[in-house]
């Protein structure tokens, strides 16, 4: 079966990177509408995932990541048609230059080809990929965690009805419809045919896909994410950030899950904001200064430091300054998103520059870090290593790029 997809996707990638603009923005607003009229059958679906995952006692924040409604089948229509505005990547020209024997060399932007995605839990990530492949003239092969199974078929089934008719070859979008593990490991092999592939879910997955591909890997991060509060920071503001940041959405990879606050402010401070945290549901668990200010909270242990909760869980710690909240983050961190809240620019500086993670922030909520709310359409993923592509990634960060070369008969000596 998967050699099949494969072959069929690479038939498809070829037919791909001929297309123009405007075939794949035809096509790109096809499948938004295609989802909007196709509600009820995606519900339908989803509503089998969701009621299998509560038997199975998963916790509400990752319900909440498997759960549809209409109002995220409609973003999930607005982000493909976002991405059908944005400029289309392929044929850029990014550099050009003339050598002394009159070459004229360009360095142009083109496809990736075949791209493998194996996610977890979210189905939305099934049409924002196939939408952000298709405007970057590529061809996507997705194979989603067995708790969104139901959703995602469907959700690809609607979508590959909607290209029939287009110019966009109807498998250059292909979801693959079983749950067993043997079949992801089969896909992970096939570098034949797949050109890139790209985890998107929890650390295990992430790692499994990392030490067993034959195929090169785009890794997505998890989330350990901080909140620093500097001595001199504007409290009536840090408070909604840090809420903001653990409580929106505390099962996504962006929120936050570290709160790290100056000795000196720590006294006034930790009682009001942990207040806050509790009035959210949020469990706190402190270092030994912080449980001396505020002692009827559980205590941290080493082991919280690197977590990444995905849940109504923060670690709080107290630091001495700058450097060991520093220090901290690039120990425990996992290169994702991280804030400080400070009034001072020198002090904002030092950290956008020492702490080494795709995003930083300075007075903002570490929520901030998706495809969407940094102009980009929408995302195939936040990676956080640092080769090919960085932070958020969406149709510029499918490409790569080749050398054109134009002569007059030059040959060399």
């Amino acid at each position: 079966m998967i050699k099949e997809i494969c072959v069929k996707a690479k038939a498809a990638s070829i037919e791909m990177a001929k297309l123009s603009t405007d075939a794949k923005n035809t096509a790109l607003c096809r499948m938004a509408n295609a989802l909007e009229a196709n509600s009820e059958r995606i519900l339908a679906a989803n509503k089998a995932d969701v009621e299998a995952a509560k038997a199975k006692g998963v916790k509400a924040a990752l319900l909440d990541r498997l759960a549809l409604d209409q109002k995220k089948i409609q973003t999930m229509a607005k982000e493909l048609r976002e991405v059908s505005a944005l400029p289309d990547p392929i044929g850029a020209i990014l550099s050009s230059w003339t050598r002394p024997n009159g070459l004229i060399i360009s360095q142009v932007r083109v496809p990736l080809g075949v791209v493998g995605i194996i996610y977890e839990s979210r189905p939305n990530v099934t049409a924002d990929s196939a939408g952000i492949c298709i405007k970057s003239g590529n061809a996507v092969i997705l194979r989603g965690g067995s708790d969104a199974l139901n959703s995602n078929v469907v959700i690809g089934e609607v979508l590959r009805d909607a290209l029939a008719g287009t110019d966009v070859p109807v498998d250059a979008v292909q979801v693959v419809n079983s749950p067993d593990r043997k079949v992801a490991e089969e896909l992970i092999c096939m570098r034949e045919y797949i050109d890139v592939l790209i985890p998107r879910g929890g650390a295990d997955l992430i790692k499994t896909v990392v030490e067993k591909s034959r195929i090169p890997v785009i890794e997505t991060g998890t989330g350990n994410c901080h909140i620093y509060v500097e001595e001199d920071a504007d409290l009536t503001k840090a408070t909604p950030i840090v809420i903001n940041a653990k409580c929106q959405r505390p099962g996504t990879c962006n929120a936050a899950e570290k709160l790290l606050v100056h000795n000196k402010i720590a006294k006034q401070y930790l009682p009001v904001v942990i207040a806050e945290l509790r009035k959210n549901r949020v469990e706190v668990r402190g270092d030994e200064e912080t449980r001396r200010i505020v002692p009827d909270i559980k205590a941290a242990v080493e082991a919280d430091w690197g977590t990444e909760y995905l849940d109504l869980i923060m670690g709080v710690k107290v630091v001495k300054g700058l450097d060991e909240a520093i220090a901290h983050i690039n120990k425990y961190g996992t290169k994702h998103s991280d804030s400080i809240l400070t009034k001072d620019f020198d002090k904002a500086l030092r950290f956008i520059r020492e702490v080494d993670s795709a995003a930083v922030y300075w007075n903002a909520s570490t929520r901030f870090t998706d495809g969407n709310q940094f102009g980009l359409g929408a995302e195939i993923g936040i990676s956080t290593q640092k080769l090919h592509a960085r932070g958020p990634m969406s149709v510029q960060h499918l490409t790569t790029t080749k050398y054109v070369v134009l002569g007059d008969g030059q040959i060399r000596k």
